[in-house]
């Protein structure tokens, strides 16, 4: 997973981080956490809904697998000084039909504060669990189009698999085309977000 993030970085520099891209747009992602590392690519038809492949390397379960993945946009409000969305997310492992995962992440976002959350319910035979997280940051400074965008954050997630909260601080950069997250916790330990559109 380690090369595959390097790849990423070398090939990538600038992002604005939303899982639906432009109508013809393809997006790559990496997360990584203390639960999972994952590799994902998905394709937009319309600036309304993604569909992908995410392939999945699972360090609670010991397991490797991969999702058919759809995003939906379900609203997204523009202003003159901001914008909101909200998706809806779901995926069905190449486990078998048994085996999928749904649920929904948004934000709310102006030059200067970031809003976000995210809610995950994931069946699986092994065990069934869910996901949730919170996240508020600010810009410490405001860049034009085309300029390195920094974002100070606070995240807070938690999953029933360990049934505690863990709270960290996070730096959100991007630029054009790519995105990059970093957040550490003694708890969660690493939790990076990289993402590329094309």
């Amino acid at each position: 997973m380690g090369i595959k993030i390097i790849i990423l970085l070398i090939i990538s520099f600038g992002l604005d981080a939303r899982p639906i891209s432009y109508s013809g747009g393809s997006t790559i992602m990496s997360f990584s956490d203390n639960i999972k590392d994952s590799l994902y690519y998905h394709y937009s038809p319309s600036y309304k809904y993604s569909v992908g492949i995410e392939n999945i390397r699972d360090k609670y379960f010991n397991d490797n697998y991969s999702y058919v993945r759809f995003t939906y946009l379900l609203n997204r409000k523009n202003t003159e000084n901001s914008q909101r969305n909200l998706y809806l997310q779901s995926g069905i492992s190449s486990k078998g039909f048994n085996e999928f995962f749904y649920g929904m992440h948004g934000d709310w976002e102006t030059r200067r504060l970031f809003v976000g959350f995210g809610l995950k319910e994931t069946k699986r035979k092994i065990h069934d669990y869910s996901e949730q997280y919170y996240q508020i940051g600010v810009a410490p400074y405001l860049g034009d189009y085309g300029d390195l965008h920094t974002w100070i954050m606070i995240k807070a997630k938690e999953n029933s698999l360990e049934n505690k909260w863990s709270t960290y601080p996070v730096l959100k950069f991007f630029k054009g085309n790519v995105l990059m997250e970093f957040g550490y916790s003694k708890k969660t330990e690493w939790d990076v977000h990289l993402m590329y559109r094309f």
